[in-house]
């Protein structure tokens, strides 16, 4: 499935809430296409999880994100959000930032107030820099972009840090810089967003964050749209997801010796084959053979 012709920016200013499952690599996004989604979310904690079995506490790159960011467009035409942390420095940080991961093929950039070194933002002991700074940050990335397609979405951690008042006082900001999306991290309660949507609702899309386990209670995409927010991403869910089966199968294969007791959980070599393309690729190399 690939977006319509008018895109993402279109999607999110449309009545139906766009939802964008958490991908870590190109197979991942695969598996979202085929499942019907048209959106994934590029997200920096599960490859943080996935790529260096770390938390998510600002040890990735950029060229890690782009990296994967690139590998994914490669095979697939999905609508791609990304994780872009802080930017990895100041707003000259930020534009070369926002640069590569359009190249990359990204359709909308995420970034964020932290300081640097960032953490979840479901982690205690976050720290912020100054609104000024994150407003110039954000005016630099908006700069940055080679197209207007490419969305920029401010996101803040302040209710953790700050409260609602100072969360709210960060939003406004961020929405008056121009972005394209605002992202309220750390929603606890119905009564923040009620404060949000009474705030924003109608001026800019909103973003939703839905972490199992994490500070904000998990809703439905049905309820978030009757809410307000136009974008739900459920960003370490697969991760999580894997990790429960992937424990499950290796102590099957510790205990047993065999795989035989996982293969009702598993594809073959021939399914795994067929739905990668194996053959159809092979095919298309023999073309150019003997020439």
């Amino acid at each position: 499935m690939t977006l319509p012709a008018n895109g993402l920016k279109a999607q999110l200013n449309a009545p139906d809430i766009v939802v964008a499952p958490g991908v870590y690599d190109a197979l991942g996004a695969s598996l979202a296409e085929k499942a019907g989604f048209d959106t994934v979310y590029l997200s920096g904690a599960s490859l943080a999880y996935t790529q260096l079995g770390r938390p998510d506490i600002g040890l990735l790159s950029l060229t890690e994100i782009s990296d994967a960011m690139s590998h994914i467009r490669e095979r697939t035409e999905l609508s791609v959000v990304v994780d872009c942390d802080t930017g990895f420095g100041n707003a000259m940080n930020v534009m070369r930032s926002v640069r590569m991961l359009e190249r990359s093929g990204a359709n909308a950039i995420q970034l964020e107030d932290q300081t640097y070194p960032k953490r979840c933002g479901h982690l205690r002991g976050k720290t912020l820099v100054s609104t000024g700074e994150m407003v110039g940050k954000l005016k630099a990335a908006l700069d940055a972009r080679d197209s207007e397609q490419t969305l920029i979405i401010g996101r803040t951690d302040a209710l953790a840090v700050e409260g609602v008042e100072g969360a709210m006082q960060r939003a406004r900001a961020y929405r008056d810089a121009g972005v394209d999306v605002l992202f309220i991290e750390g929603i606890r309660s119905d009564t923040d967003i009620e404060r949000i949507m009474g705030e924003f609702r109608g001026q800019v899309p909103i973003m939703a964050n839905m972490v199992e386990g994490g500070d904000t209670p998990l809703q439905n995409a049905t309820a978030l749209q009757a809410q307000g927010f136009s974008l739900v991403i459920f960003p370490g869910a697969l991760v999580r997801a894997v990790t429960h089966m992937a424990s499950q199968f290796f102590a099957t294969l510790r205990r047993d010796g065999t795989t035989d007791a996982f293969r009702d959980r598993m594809l073959d070599f021939g399914q795994l084959n067929d739905y990668l393309g194996t053959q159809a690729m092979l095919e298309l190399g023999q073309k150019y053979e003997g020439h």
